[in-house]
């Protein structure tokens, strides 16, 4: 029996239905909305939505159901919520590096133009607002920890450098961090370089 097609309108509704669920803040691409219709069918419903000011084209191909701000208007969403739907559904997953990864563990204060996060998807850059958002294919060694606050580290500290890495920082890391996250740390130490191994083990100790 033939497949009956979906109207333009049933389509429509489905979209918005499912974005709606997702709440205010989360950001999508047309991938998302395959099991609904056609590509060429999200397409224009989405272009659709976009033109009618319900959600928000912050980039070819990547939209978001922004949440509101009473005096700022539409906020931007994080990076990491539009690396998440670049790596889409196909399970690939995300690693926050560089400057970002040092940022996010308040190692640095610097925030970066462009975010940078490891993938074992495939590479991908985006322009969202001011900030460059990127996902570089990378080795699968380099995602064992992905998702981890070991991969965290690793990023971090890569980005940092040995010589930078100082106690003030590791102290730091002390009290931001709850001593059982921490202790985890030792499962993944063959996967950080040997440099790093004391530095796992100081923080993997219940001690501040």
């Amino acid at each position: 029996m033939k497949k009956t097609e979906k109207s333009p309108q049933s389509i429509d509704s489905l979209v918005f239905a499912t974005i709606r669920s997702h709440g205010r803040g989360s950001v999508f691409v047309p991938a998302d909305f395959l099991d609904i219709g056609s590509r060429r069918a999200v397409d224009v419903t989405l272009h659709r939505l976009a033109k009618q000011g319900v959600i928000r084209r912050l980039a070819r191909g990547v939209y978001d159901f922004p949440k509101e701000h009473k005096v700022l208007g539409p906020l931007t969403p994080s990076a990491e919520v539009v690396a998440r739907a670049l790596a889409g559904r196909d399970r690939t997953r995300i690693q926050p590096a560089g400057a970002y990864a040092a940022n996010a563990l308040g190692l640095s204060e610097q925030v970066p133009a462009k975010v940078v996060f490891l993938t074992d998807g495939p590479t991908r850059t985006v322009k969202v607002g001011p900030i460059t958002i990127q996902l570089r294919r990378t080795t699968p060694k380099n995602m064992e920890a992905a998702g981890r606050l070991s991969g965290l580290l690793i990023q971090a500290f890569r980005e940092l450098g040995q010589e930078h890495v100082t106690q003030q920082r590791i102290d730091h890391l002390k009290r931001t961090i709850p001593a059982a996250q921490r202790r985890e740390l030792l499962k993944d130490l063959r996967l950080a370089p040997a440099w790093m191994h004391p530095i796992f083990r100081e923080l993997a100790e219940e001690k501040v």
